[in-house]
């Protein structure tokens, strides 16, 4: 009998973690590009639309309280990290399905879709924390560049997949029709964690909690160790930083996208195509690159000249966004969408890695959960408040603040990142 795949092979590793970041992606692709863009075009306004956005986001705020769960019940049959990777699968695919239920092209049911993915959105969280965590355990440290590129790849292609795809269905079929097929996608590729198993022995599928496992960490956390996660000033330090560089780039972001819709003759689909081509071309060819590079001149560097490369590219957007000069009244636009879609992704690659290796130990899953709840609830607050924002200093003027909130992170992460 054909022996089922583990986690140890590289291949399935590979696999498995590109898989379950796609579908992360291809949700994210529906909820933050494809429905936004959509409403938008139906008639909602740039506060109901960030107010949309956030509500999606707020289940990632909380993601740290996911951590203690992960870590603490690792004791089960079906793996450490394996049994809440399924669990919050099912669960998540659950929630999408209330979709199937909700009225039909009106702007008035954004707010009621936005609660769907706020439950949708505690199952991701929960998902992504264990996978992450299952990152740490298993992937080696001169590795996890790589492996960020890989999350990446999976990511952005599932967001930029989901835009265009979902864009055009929502546009052509409405949304039953695009939730039906994203459930269809989903069970397809439940099959790779139902299948593949963090180490020997595992049961397929089982709820039943075991005695200690071969796999589990030696290091059982408790309370001090749990006081230790917001201890010292780099930790500090790398979480406002984490704050501050998402919730940059979305008070730019979304503001920008009303913008190219309502006052610059876009439509939701062009809108759609063009975030998710910028997002590919850096979520694939570069983040590989990014990931590699990482590897090998090392973490610090690495963020480092891309948060100023981040800086110069939002500064650059808001510059072409002011500009008079006509060539730039035509294609200051969509090189603005360009500059502060990659670059922020680019920033990612190299930030992942960083915080993993600091996330390492007995409590990896909740380390890791904290940095990226950073990210979410500065996104989050980003997007809420972009709409005031840019009313009160105008589009261009965010960007050139975003540039320079970027080159703060330059400057303050170098005291927070000492190589390991």
């Amino acid at each position: 009998m054909q022996r089922l795949p583990f986690i140890v092979s590289p291949a399935w590793r590979t696999t498995l973690i590109g898989s379950l970041y796609a579908w992360q992606g291809l949700v994210a692709g529906f909820a933050l590009t494809a429905i936004p863009n959509h409403f938008a075009a139906l008639g909602a306004s740039a506060a109901e639309v960030g107010a949309y956005v956030a509500t999606v986001g707020l289940p990632w705020i909380v993601q740290p309280l996911w951590g203690p769960v992960v870590d603490r019940f690792g004791g089960l049959a079906m793996g450490r990290r394996r049994f809440w990777v399924v669990l919050a699968f099912l669960g998540s695919l659950l929630s999408l399905a209330r979709l199937l239920n909700l009225p039909q092209e009106v702007a008035a049911v954004l707010p009621a879709i936005g609660a769907v993915f706020l439950v949708q959105g505690a199952f991701a969280a929960l998902a992504d924390t264990a996978t992450d965590a299952m990152i740490i355990d298993h992937v080696p440290a001169g590795k996890l560049g790589a492996a960020s590129a890989v999350t990446r790849i999976g990511f952005v292609g599932g967001s930029a997949v989901g835009a265009v795809l979902f864009a055009a269905m929502l546009a052509s079929l409405g949304l039953r029709a695009a939730t039906m097929l994203l459930l269809v996608i989903g069970a397809a590729i439940l099959s790779l964690p139902l299948l593949v198993r963090e180490a020997e022995g595992d049961a397929l599928l089982s709820p039943r909690a075991v005695g200690d496992r071969p796999h589990r960490h030696p290091r059982e956390p408790g309370r001090d160790t749990y006081r230790s996660l917001v201890s010292g000033r780099a930790t500090w330090i790398l979480l406002a930083a984490c704050f501050a560089v998402d919730a940059a780039a979305a008070a730019f972001a979304v503001p920008l996208g009303v913008d190219l819709i309502q006052a610059r003759g876009w439509t939701a689909a062009t809108l759609s195509n063009a975030q998710a081509g910028a997002a590919l071309a850096a979520g694939t060819l570069g983040a590989l690159l990014v990931g590699w590079w990482t590897d090998r001149i090392g973490v610090q560097r690495a963020l480092t000249i891309l948060l100023c490369c981040c800086a110069l590219a939002h500064a650059m957007a808001g510059l072409l966004l002011a500009a008079e000069v006509p060539i730039f009244l035509r294609f200051g636009a969509p090189l603005a969408l360009a500059l502060s879609t990659i670059m922020p992704a680019l920033v990612f690659v190299a930030l992942a890695p960083a915080i993993m290796r600091r996330s390492a130990g007995a409590l990896a899953a909740t380390r890791f959960a904290l940095f990226m709840a950073m990210l979410n609830m500065g996104s989050v607050a980003g997007a809420a408040v972009s709409a005031q924002i840019a009313a009160l200093i105008g589009i261009p003027n965010v960007g050139f603040a975003a540039g320079a909130v970027f080159a703060a992170a330059a400057l303050a992460l170098p005291l927070a990142l000492e190589e390991r």
